[in-house]
């Protein structure tokens, strides 16, 4: 039986006196305007289309009931808009939907479908079934006396899939509406098979009469034959006339292909399949294949070039106004723009953006775009496991399309735009080959002008293509691929970038989407700080956003009903009035000093955090106890700190077997939250330290470092995010590892200012400054 999939929503198109079935490509003239809207709307987004039969002809705007609720899930595999406004499509009909409910949005009609997978109930029975359909379409093709091509009949014989092959047969049958709306909606493939038997021993048996009647009636003579003849004249006419249209199609075609601006081999190409073409019938499945390979090859804009921008100040400009801070990504296409000017002819560069979400990596291509004048395309590869999805189908393969790179460029209409391909990192891999494998050509500036789609099967240019990749993890990209690519990581956004961002770019758009624009709205910094603090934790400005959009609609709503005045001040309060209670506490350091308790600094995705450690001293057997969710390599910081101590007892006025009859307990709260790294190990150890001193610890101290056995302090990472951490803390001293005062350079001055920052280099200097 049939089971259910899963569910989608796909735009809707009903059709009045066809049954389209899967994995058929057909042609197909679309004129009413609501199913023109649905068409272009699933040729704009990339996506499917659900077709299915009107009951009723005259039903004008048909609802759920006036619909069969079986149609087919149809991809375009061709699109052209014709002068009187309608539209073209060569479509394949790809799988069975069941309709579930209509959802009507923006004057487009939309489907709810249910996906349904056809399963096999009896085999032998299905084997059986399929013998007979294949041996008696041999038949039924004998006695069509040529009008089906031998390389049909071998398709069909060759075909192992039980309901593939009912489908396929069933578009060579003389079938009513009804007979074909059964097939649509029969799911089990033995019984669809089983019907098609019968409809081809139906169309067997009147073939053979027809046989008869025209060995009659050419024994009769007279009128009898001269209406015979009057009547096959006729017909042979017709032919001619379809004949004579097809051949004045590819002669456009034709046309077409020797004014385009393309190189001579693809030409070539282009114009021998043409060749084939002509020798073909019109309405043969081949023949539709080679349309659509000619039209690819007329269609793709092979030496079509943006003409680029060269006014640094001017991109320089562009790229300020779409985006705050990113000094070094911006710097790197200034570079990038000035040496295109200097030199004139460039490789594209190949750039991967790589950061947290919502840190704006994926808008930043398109502002690259506008700023260098170049038009934006943009493909998802999250999820994409078959090589062919990069490279295309060879046109061996029913419904064989190219790669997403080619489509992409025939999307853009030039041969320079810039092609943005997110998630690099969440590519994964399967039997059906490697996609990042794939990539390797497309991102290789020494093999890319001879990029080989293997639909195309021709050599095209995508050198002149500016390559952007997006990854979140630069760990998951494999090491061949990211050495073809310029790194460029984009670190998280400190609470004063988000002040900014909110400031001069979140907060104007908000008001200008919810109808404030003009209004005198304005959010205070202590405001935009308590959302940044207490209502989001993340690295980007996503949720930042949404909590924002809130409140602007909330606003909206209190103007409208007249409850608030045009002029509206948002202050901390009015924001825990509107988005209720925080959902984050703000860390701020002890007001007292505390034996045991020391404040470090840690980095995570979402910014610096004040990561406070505590420990105390209890009677036992010399056991170090870890609480606080620490991972592996924080355990090991722990351990290495407890050794330190117990290396230097004596200068720390400790007797040397100290340990032998207590435990030594480290807590770092918010205990559900896992914590990992090495930087928190000179925390642990003055920790320690001041808790088997009994000396307190400087509750305005914070600290960052590794710890090694003989105390040294070793460099850690995300210094900016900590330091800024540390302010936020109302910390007023901070103890940082010696090698990281290259990274204190490139500090903003505004995060420093207020802080004291000391260089250290051994732990002997920590105690010196943490402890009282």
């Amino acid at each position: 039986m049939a089971e259910h999939v899963g569910k989608s929503i796909f735009p809707l198109v009903y059709l009045k006196d066809i049954v389209i079935l899967p994995h058929t490509v057909i042609p197909l003239l679309v004129e009413r305007q609501e199913s023109i809207m649905a068409v272009e709307a699933a040729y704009e987004e990339s996506c499917d289309f659900v077709i299915c039969l009107q009951k009723e002809h005259s039903v004008t705007n048909p609802g759920l009931g006036d619909l069969m609720r079986t149609g087919i899930l149809a991809s375009i595999l061709e699109f052209v808009r014709l002068p009187d406004g309608s539209i073209k499509v060569f479509i394949e009909g790809k799988s069975r939907v069941y309709i579930k409910d209509l959802v009507h949005e923006s004057g487009l009609v939309h489907a709810v479908v249910v996906t349904t997978e056809e399963m096999v109930v009896n085999e032998a029975r299905a084997e059986a079934l399929r013998r007979l359909v294949i041996d008696a379409f041999k038949e039924y093709a004998d006695l069509k006396a040529g009008d089906i091509e031998k390389k049909a009949i071998n398709e069909i014989s060759s075909e192992e899939d039980p309901g593939r092959l009912a489908d396929v047969v069933a578009t060579y049958l003389n079938l009513k509406i009804g007979e074909q709306q059964d097939l649509l909606e029969e799911n089990v493939p033995e019984e669809r098979l089983e019907r098609i038997y019968e409809y081809i021993a139906r169309e067997i048996e009147i073939l053979k009469l027809e046989v008869q009647i025209k060995e009659k009636i050419s024994e009769r003579v007279g009128s009898s034959r001269k209406t015979l003849l009057g009547g096959q004249s006729n017909a042979m006419r017709s032919d001619a006339l379809d004949r004579s249209a097809f051949q004045d199609d590819i002669s456009g075609l034709e046309e077409k292909l020797r004014a385009k601006d393309m190189p001579e081999a693809a030409r070539e190409k282009a114009l021998e399949e043409l060749r084939k073409l002509r020798m073909m019938p019109p309405m043969s499945a081949e023949a539709t294949v080679v349309r659509n390979y000619v039209d690819w090859f007329i269609t793709l804009p092979w030496n079509t070039m943006s003409p680029e921008e060269y006014d640094i100040s001017e991109a320089e400009k562009i790229l300020n106004e779409d985006h705050y801070g990113l000094d070094k990504v911006k710097e790197r296409i200034l570079e990038h723009l000035a040496v295109k000017h200097l030199v004139g002819q460039l490789k594209g560069p190949i750039l991967c953006f790589v950061g947290p979400p919502g840190v704006g990596k994926t808008s930043l291509g398109q502002s690259i775009a506008r700023a260098t004048g170049r038009r934006f395309v943009r493909v998802s590869l999250g999820g994409v496991r078959d090589e062919a999805e990069i490279k295309g189908h060879r046109r061996t393969y029913i419904g064989a399309l190219p790669g997403k790179i080619i489509q992409g460029i025939k999307r853009a209409g030039t041969s320079n735009p810039v092609f943005l391909l997110d998630e690099v990192d969440k590519m994964s891999v399967d039997f059906r080959g490697d996609p990042s494998a794939a990539l390797l050509e497309v991102l290789d500036p020494e093999q890319n002008h001879a990029f080989n789609d293997h639909y195309l099967d021709i050599d095209y240019d995508i050198s002149k293509v500016m390559f952007i990749t997006t990854a979140n993890n630069m760990h998951a990209i494999p090491d061949p691929l990211k050495d073809r690519m310029e790194i460029l990581r984009i670190e998280g956004y400190t609470g004063f970038d988000k002040l900014m961002i909110a400031k001069h770019f979140i907060i104007p758009k908000q008001l200008r989407l919810n109808g404030l624009e003009g209004r005198e709205v304005s959010f205070t910094p202590k405001a935009i700080n308590t959302i940044v603090h207490e209502y989001t934790r993340e690295a980007g400005v996503r949720n930042l956003e949404r909590e924002i959009s809130s409140i602007c609609r909330k606003i909206a709503r209190g103007i409208v009903k007249g409850i608030d005045d045009k002029k509206v001040s948002i202050g901390p309060s009015r924001v825990h009035s509107f988005l209720g209670v925080p959902k984050y506490r703000r860390p701020l350091r002890e007001k007292k000093d505390i034996v045991g308790m020391v404040n470090g600094l840690a980095w995570t995705e979402a910014g610096g955090e004040l990561l406070v450690v505590e420990a105390t001293v209890l009677p036992g057997k010399g056991n170090l106890l870890l609480t606080g969710k620490l991972g592996e390599v924080m355990q090991e910081s722990a351990q290495a700190a407890m050794s330190y101590v117990r290396s230097r007892a004596k200068e720390f006025g400790l007797e040397q077997d100290f340990y032998d009859k207590i435990d030594i307990h480290i807590h770092i709260p918010e205990g559900a939250i896992p914590k990992d790294g090495p930087s928190a190990g000179i925390t642990m150890a003055t920790s320690i330290i001041s808790a088997l001193t009994k000396r307190s610890a400087r509750s305005v101290v914070a600290m960052t470092g590794e710890l090694t056995l003989s105390g040294r302090v070793l460099p850690i990472g995300g210094l900016k995010e900590k330091l800024l951490a540390a302010k936020e803390a109302g910390m007023e001293q901070v103890l940082i590892p010696v090698e990281n005062e290259k990274d204190l350079k490139e500090t903003p001055k505004g995060i420093i200012r207020g802080l004291d920052v000391r260089l250290v280099e051994h732990m002997d200097e920590v105690v010196k400054y943490a402890l009282n």
